[in-house]
């Protein structure tokens, strides 16, 4: 008979296989590429059978079955891949493999089975479709964007939400900062639009010019490229059979495609840009102007939630209220990001409230001590 820590362990696993089942079959559900579709269900078919193995062992402890339901992380992730494509929720769902890829390593129920390899097997899958995907988050908005706040995680939706709490918590500052100095409350309304138009005319100035320099350097790239083709043929014909047989060919067969290659200019040049620089010439970075207008409205969208009430309220009711409702969307900013990272929605949601009231009330103090030394 297992003891209860045997029991908990079981159903976590169970649960984890539910959840990951559920994200793989929204992915093959919603995959426009069959080829990929059929990774995704093989995929949800392998949790399948990890879900019966915990179901078995639950059953031998003799606890009972739950009903096989997703978390609401999980399911939340599925709606997204089924609405708006599987790419956008790949690198969550490859992160979270990677990291629990040996988690069955040491459990002595799947010793000399295959679900250890089958983990293992999943997150190399997941991070070559992460790392190779030509269509994906490559120079869309959100990919953009990602760039932004690499330092914080490699998922686009993720930047997006915290391109909205930019917005939010830089103007929340300036709102409180002014609020602080006891200016009237159609100045407070005026300085918090004039901070949010500021502050997205910024964003999207920045991402515009950010990405029309990447497409100006990238056609400069293939210029080159292009340049050292046409004066030495066979010597990029060369550094393309190499790369070939660096990724697995013979050295046969990565001549003959590099021959192939070389026979029309325009797929030479496609190939050499893609192999040795990296670039997608149909793509180069995106569009600037998609970019510009994005950045605009998400770092708009969080910086007019602290200006709201004073459309509506004047004096301290619109001071506290716009406390409060920049609370509340601090904390469900704070909660969103627990979709990417998997942390409870309290802790998560709790600091980002507290830092983002912290740095208002900073301001609001620095305003009140200004107001006081320099009365109007």
């Amino acid at each position: 008979m297992s003891d209860s820590s045997d029991v908990r362990r079981y159903l976590e696993n169970w649960q984890d296989e539910v959840d990951s089942a559920w994200e793989y079959r929204a992915m093959a559900r919603s995959e426009p590429d069959p080829r990929l579709a059929k990774v995704y269900a093989n995929l949800a078919a392998m949790e399948e059978g990890h879900i019966g193995f915990w179901e078995d062992r639950l059953q031998r402890a003799g606890a009972p079955v739950p009903p096989r339901r997703a978390s609401w992380r999980s399911r939340l992730l599925g709606a997204i891949a089924r609405r708006l494509g599987p790419d956008l929720v790949l690198p969550t769902i490859a992160a979270k493999e990677q990291v629990e890829q040996n988690g069955y390593v040491k459990q002595p129920e799947t010793a000399g089975t295959p679900m250890p390899g089958h983990e293992r097997w999943h997150a190399k899958v997941l991070h070559q479709l992460v790392s190779t995907q030509p269509r994906g988050l490559q120079g869309s908005f959100l990919g953009r964007l990602e760039g932004r706040h690499r330092s914080v995680g490699g998922n686009a939706l993720r930047a997006a939400v915290l391109g909205a709490n930019d917005g939010l918590c830089s103007n929340l500052s300036l709102v409180m900062g002014v609020a602080g100095a006891s200016i009237d409350s159609h100045g407070i309304l005026v300085t918090g639009l004039a901070g949010l138009l500021a502050g997205a005319g910024s964003m999207a100035l920045g991402e515009w010019v950010s990405v029309t320099s990447s497409r100006e350097l990238a056609q400069r790239e293939i210029r080159i490229e292009a340049s050292e083709l046409r004066e030495d043929p066979e010597g990029e014909g060369e550094e393309l059979k190499l790369i070939y047989e660096a990724k697995g060919l013979s050295p046969s067969e990565a001549e003959t495609m590099a021959r192939r290659l070389l026979a029309d200019r325009t797929t030479a040049i496609d190939a050499l840009a893609r192999e040795e620089l990296g670039i997608d010439p149909k793509d180069l970075g995106g569009s600037a102007w998609e970019a510009a207008v994005a950045s605009f409205a998400l770092f708009a969208l969080g910086a007019v939630v602290p200006i709201l009430p004073f459309l509506f309220f004047r004096g301290t009711l619109a001071v506290a209220s716009s406390a409060v409702v920049s609370a509340l969307a601090l904390f469900g900013l704070g909660a969103a990001i627990t979709v990417f990272t998997g942390t409870p929605v309290w802790r998560s949601g709790g600091r980002q409230l507290l830092l983002g009231l912290a740095a208002a009330g900073l301001t609001f103090g620095i305003g009140k001590l200004i107001g006081i030394a320099i009365p109007g």
